[in-house]
């Protein structure tokens, strides 16, 4: 965890390291962020990161993409994507055993600017899909603090701008934001918060950490700590008593309301599809501070978002599950299924023991709809070797785990009633190993020892 000593602390060294590594591109054009700038984004999705250097009707450019690319992020951290999630799962662990406090000071990057009179319409927020509400942010991390011991959260959610200093917001039912405002607006008052705007790549992974692994008694700025390799610095904020990050590029400071729902939505998710309109929570702005030169974040919902919480929600998911289990050698969300399908590779060695592993995953990810348990045979980052293990290992009759009535996940358009079926799937070979379940393998050869043409 070496970011800190690197100066990977800001959106700035993430341009310059992306830059050296011929990882950028620059968008020079004005472009407009109603549509066209999230359609010129989808061009290049999963590729290199883009920097809009002009948006039409704001003064600051934009950086989208910046997790859209999982070697990238992984070389941010000087090891591979099979590796990354090994690593965040042990600076998550590592934390829960010594937590590293984080320092507040009074002046910092983020507030080399003070708008006390907030209007949040002059800042570039994306219009993304046709079929969203409006323009939304996408990226940012709400800090708050537990209404009664003070501990902060940090978390992520879609924010759609309603007017100046007006955003509405999705809580997650099961999230410990919605914990803290609920137990706010039980004795009326709202829930101060900071919506932090432009952080680095620590900051936004301790964001996405599912509540199963981090325990809503810790600070969870520890995480970012512990990843950064360094004490994460806060600076106090204009209006409420929640800090911002020192090293951001905007706060927005501000309150989520009590006893008010405003329209918010539709929105196209991670699921791809749209989340429907509907009355959700009220988040009023009083104050934005920002640095001289910010740069503005976004994220595409898509390849993004399933980089950005099912890496760290699967490094979450590894530690709790193979302290449970300790066959589980590995997880990973199978791609472009994000946060719902979990492969999870064991190394049995007792019959059950998969089973075992199933009931762990769905209890340390509440929103995972399918579970599939492999041998250490099978690729769990290759799709097609996870279907290959399923075709020819899975006995349908005996080997699926059928949950019924579960809690749903609500954006996904199969949940009815808040609720749906969650499967587990076994397509382990069955023990003892018997011989027909052996794979086919070639003998490993060196091609530098060869006169290839035309390869």
């Amino acid at each position: 965890m070496d970011l800190a000593a690197r100066k990977l602390i800001d959106i700035q060294s993430y341009i310059e390291y992306l830059e050296q590594n011929n990882h950028l591109i620059r968008i020079k054009s004005e472009v407009d962020p109603v549509f066209e700038l999230a359609g010129i984004a989808k061009k290049f999705e999963g590729g290199k990161a883009i920097l809009f250097e002009k948006v039409k009707g704001s003064q600051y450019p934009l950086l989208l993409g910046l997790y859209w690319n999982r070697a990238m992020m992984a070389q941010f951290f000087n090891t591979d994507s099979a590796k990354l999630p090994f690593v965040l799962a042990d600076g998550i662990k590592q934390w829960r055993q010594a937590p590293m406090e984080p320092i507040v000071l009074k002046n910092g990057p983020a507030n080399e600017v003070v708008e006390a009179t907030p209007d949040l319409t002059k800042l570039p927020i994306p219009h993304h899909a046709e079929g969203d509400g409006g323009r939304y942010l996408t990226s940012s991390v709400v800090i708050a603090k537990d209404p009664d011991t003070g501990v902060r959260n940090l978390s992520i959610h879609r924010m759609m701008l309603v007017g100046e200093n007006r955003m509405t917001l999705l809580l997650e039912e099961l999230g410990h934001l919605m914990d803290y405002y609920k137990r706010a607006e039980a004795k009326g008052v709202p829930l101060e918060i900071t919506v932090n705007n432009g952080v680095d790549f620590p900051v936004c992974m301790a964001g996405a950490v599912p509540a199963s692994a981090a325990p809503i008694e810790m600070d969870e700025l520890g995480i970012a700590s512990q990843l950064r390799g360094a004490p994460v610095e806060l600076i106090e904020s204009q209006t409420v008593g929640v800090e911002g990050i020192a090293n951001a590029q905007f706060i927005i400071e501000g309150k989520i309301l009590p006893e008010l729902r405003e329209e918010e939505g539709p929105y196209a998710e991670v699921t791809g599809y749209y989340a429907e309109r509907d009355q959700r929570w009220v988040f009023e702005a009083t104050a934005i501070t920002r640095r001289v030169n910010p740069v503005f974040h976004s994220i595409l919902s898509g390849k993004e978002v399933g980089n950005a919480y099912g890496i760290i929600a699967g490094a979450g998911a590894y530690d709790k599950i193979h302290s449970l289990i300790p066959e589980v050698t590995a997880v990973h969300f199978s791609d472009g299924s994000v946060p719902y399908h979990l492969v999870v590779q064991i190394d049995k060695k007792f019959e059950g023991s998969q089973r075992n592993a199933m009931m762990a995953a769905f209890v340390s990810l509440a929103f995972v709809k399918t579970v599939t348990v492999v041998d250490t045979d099978v690729d769990i980052y290759n799709v097609a070797d996870v279907d290959w293990a399923v075709a020819t290992r899975c006995c349908y009759e005996t080997d699926l785990l059928k949950i019924p009535d579960s809690i749903g996940h609500r954006l996904n358009p199969m949940v009815q009633n808040d609720k749906w079926c969650r499967m587990g799937v076994d397509a382990t070979v069955p023990l003892p190993r018997p011989d027909k379940f052996k794979r086919a393998t070639m003998a490993a050869v060196d091609l530098s020892n060869y006169d290839i043409e035309g390869s």
